[in-house]
């Protein structure tokens, strides 16, 4: 029995937590701790909170909620504090205005592990995203599609899979906390880091072969674009060396170009 820890941080996040916490709440699958971090928000996100709570306690589903509401020093921070309480086999952080595609969808992963996996946990589970907009209406797959076997290396590539679709191993994830250093993309650096530590200990990393998140368009990376780009190059420099970074990027410059000059002349 698979337990699913759910990491949602929160802050004056009122508009959009409500469909976030409505598909935890809908999961078929009981074995889910869902640890909400909020940032000690001023709208009525803690009353949507605290509503939540109450349905799911009449409701009997079974999910152990819990709630912080303090100041922390950005998103990443509130991840980290999001997983000292994460108590489950895997964590997945699905932020507020974030969704599971539908009801049964950890069900199906829990499932999907148990018939492929030989009793020893993989060290990573993920699989494909949908964008969706402030609605919550379907936009579009995410443009980048997670490979066959994904290994650390990958990520050279560019962020192959998206963070709401990479369900890390708790004991791997609290092992490997976000480096504050890093304001936009930490969570690069951190999936990086979880991918290297499961081949450490010999862990294998499991495709999943469906959606399992649909994502909430224009987040923080988006919105500090060229902030955002400036850093993950560090952070790739770090984990894949100066010349490699480099000859990736130049390739991602001629793709964009080649990308834009077909779209010209169709």
């Amino acid at each position: 029995m698979i337990k699913f820890s759910i990491i949602t941080c929160t802050w004056n996040a009122a508009e959009v937590v409500e469909r976030t916490l409505e598909s935890v709440l809908s999961q078929s699958w009981a074995q889910i701790e869902h640890v909400i971090i909020d940032g000690a928000s001023k709208d009525n996100t803690l009353q949507l909170v605290e509503a939540y709570r109450k349905r799911n306690a009449e409701e009997e589903t079974e999910h152990d909620i819990v709630v912080v509401s303090e100041p922390d020093r950005g998103l990443y921070d509130a991840m980290n504090k999001g997983l000292k309480y994460a108590n489950g086999d895997y964590v997945v952080f699905l932020n507020a205005g974030d969704v599971f595609p539908n009801e049964n969808t950890l069900e199906n992963i829990s499932n999907d592990v148990n018939e492929r996996s030989d009793g020893k946990l993989p060290g990573v589970l993920y699989g494909d995203t949908n964008i969706v907009d402030n609605e919550g209406t379907l936009l579009h797959p995410r443009r980048l599609a997670p490979p066959e076997n994904l290994t650390w290396r990958s990520f050279k590539h560019g962020m192959l899979v998206c963070h709401q679709a990479f369900y890390a191993r708790t004991d791997i994830a609290k092992a490997e906390p976000y480096n504050l250093r890093y304001r936009f993309s930490a969570d690069v650096d951190w999936c990086i880091r979880v991918m290297k530590r499961a081949e450490k200990n010999d862990l294998p990393l499991l495709r999943l072969p469906e959606v399992v998140a649909n994502y909430l368009d224009g987040g923080m990376t988006n919105k500090n674009h060229r902030a955002s780009l400036i850093e993950r190059f560090k952070v790739m420099r770090h984990h894949y060396g100066l010349f490699t970074t480099l000859a990736m990027h130049a390739w991602f410059v001629f793709r964009a170009l080649k990308g834009k000059r077909e779209a010209q002349n169709s």
